[in-house]
């Protein structure tokens, strides 16, 4: 029997509010497991807040607070005693839905990448028309040293031919190097996203200096055919790579977020697994364009075959980020 209601009410309310509180997220969230401690305070707040409703049931004065009490015990009682059963994975889902879903709902992370990497070319570019001799500091690659010029003529005299009976094992390891630099840049955001701003930066320096180079030789056309076809889709999944590192280092600092650290952490872990599975996949398209499309040259394959090529890859592209998973 209660004697005095208000102060029944007052005391009891805290318990009332936690237990909502416990519900909302376990409704709100189909991935939420509670630890023991979680579980068990769970288990008290049910069984105070059932006591309770029999208490207030057979006052027949108060019947917003009785199906208030109803209420909430018959969602805890669902929650409690529910058997959740796990959604199958689907990989059609996943591919035309989640990911491109969960790329645009990070999408001012990408845009900070792809600014990070667009200063980079700049800077790139900046110093090798100052500097020439740059080139062999900024341009780490023995291929890159050279004449550009130079490179198109060897290039169209042995047609294609420099890989033959190796395109597979290339493709391969290009798809290995690139996946690893992709999962790299993203493994940075561990340390608070510097390292992550620091690989966007500097694959832009090798971006833009290649590309001036290739410009200021007259091989603007050959640059073209020969990046466009793999790079319009290798370059957005390292983009991708940085927009997850940078998704977890901001998790990690939570500017103006009071979350505990760990909370944010795994609040964005399904996000940053879709993105790093969804840049790796592209990756194995780049390695295989790479391998055995981008590598020929005129007059084997016409650069405007292969040009076209790389729009329409990124015109589809485009596309499945911004469009995928819509819903009608």
């Amino acid at each position: 029997m209660i004697v005095d209601l208000n102060r029944f009410v007052e005391t009891s309310r805290p318990r009332w509010l936690r237990l909502e509180e416990f519900l909302r997220r376990m409704e709100s969230d189909p991935l939420f497991r509670m630890d023991l401690a979680q579980a068990e305070e769970l288990n008290s707040l049910y069984q105070h807040t059932c006591a309770d409703l029999a208490r207030v049931g057979p006052m027949a004065a108060e019947p917003e607070l009785k199906q208030y009490l109803e209420w909430l015990v018959s969602r805890a009682y669902c929650e409690i005693h529910e058997s959740r059963i796990q959604p199958v994975f689907s990989f059609k889902k996943w591919f035309l839905a989640t990911l491109p879903q969960t790329f645009r709902r990070h999408v001012r992370a990408f845009q900070l990448s792809l600014a990070l990497t667009i200063l980079g070319a700049a800077f790139g570019a900046v110093a090798l028309q100052i500097d020439p001799e740059a080139k062999s500091v900024i341009m780490p690659f023995a291929h890159l040293q050279g004449s550009p010029s130079e490179r198109v003529q060897k290039e169209m005299a042995e047609k294609g031919e420099r890989l033959s009976g190796h395109k597979t094992a290339f493709s391969a390891q290009l798809m290995t190097h690139n996946t690893r630099v992709a999962l790299f840049t993203l493994a940075l955001g561990v340390t608070f996203a510097f390292g992550t701003v620091v690989i966007l930066f500097y694959n832009g320096v090798i971006l833009g200096a290649v590309m001036f180079d290739y410009v200021v030789g007259g091989q603007t056309v050959f640059m073209l055919g020969w990046l466009l076809p793999h790079g319009v889709i290798e370059i957005p999944a390292i983009l991708i790579g940085g927009q997850a590192g940078l998704m977890l280092g901001y998790a990690l600092i939570g500017w103006g977020d009071r979350t505990p650290r760990e909370q944010r952490v795994r609040k964005i872990a399904p996000d940053l697994v879709t993105l790093a599975a969804g840049a790796g996949l592209m990756l194995i398209w780049a390695g295989i364009i790479e391998a055995f499309f981008s590598q020929y040259h005129e007059p084997v394959v016409p650069y405007a075959l292969k040009i076209g090529f790389g729009v329409v890859e990124l015109l589809l592209l485009w596309l499945y980020l911004t469009r995928g998973g819509l819903k009608r």
